[in-house]
């Protein structure tokens, strides 16, 4: 059995590029957007729990996100975990709805937000690099136990290379597509 796996590098580069998706679409852009509060998690009935699990979250218009919270109760600690999450909003509570206005971003904060979308690229392209090096040492690792002969590890190796910089350039693409989305250019 080859330790080598094209299947498996090809899983797991992809992978890379979902979890930068996840990571850009936390990034606010002036717009509002229900996966804005995805990281906001409440504490309540004893335990943590994310937001859209206490209250149905949708947006009545492109600069207000709505918080519909399903217990009365919990109005109180979906507020806090809202103005604690570091997002920079402010909810205006108005019985079991929670109101966010999406205040205007100022171009030093546009200018941040570029820069963590940036970062969580770079976070992107290391790990796919990180997957391409498996996949090279295994194919090393199989060539001496004799599964491939020296020439097929350099075809394989091409293929691997191939995989890792058509991976590399959707992650530039994704991040340069936010960097101008959120620059407003």
């Amino acid at each position: 059995m080859a330790a080598y796996d094209k299947a498996d590098l090809e899983r797991r580069m992809a992978g890379s590029i979902e979890s930068l998706k996840g990571d850009l679409s936390g990034l606010r852009t002036g717009r509002a957007s229900t996966s804005l509060l995805d990281p906001v998690t409440v504490e309540v009935y004893g335990a943590q729990m994310p937001l859209n699990q206490v209250a149905t979250v949708s947006v009545p218009e492109p600069r207000m996100i709505s918080v519909q919270v399903w217990d009365k109760m919990n109005v109180g600690p979906c507020d806090k975990a809202i103005r604690s999450a570091g997002l920079g909003l402010n909810p205006i509570v108005d019985g079991t709805t929670l109101r966010l206005p999406i205040p205007d971003l100022t171009e030093e904060r546009r200018k941040e937000l570029a820069k963590l979308a940036g970062k969580y690229a770079e976070d992107a392209r290391i790990a796919a690099r990180n997957v391409r090096r498996d996949g090279m040492d295994s194919l090393k690792t199989d060539e001496k136990k004799g599964v491939y002969s020296e020439d097929e590890r350099k075809k394989l190796e091409t293929e691997v290379q191939k995989l890792t910089d058509k991976t590399i350039g959707e992650i530039d693409a994704a991040a340069t597509a936010k960097e101008k989305e959120i620059l407003g250019k």
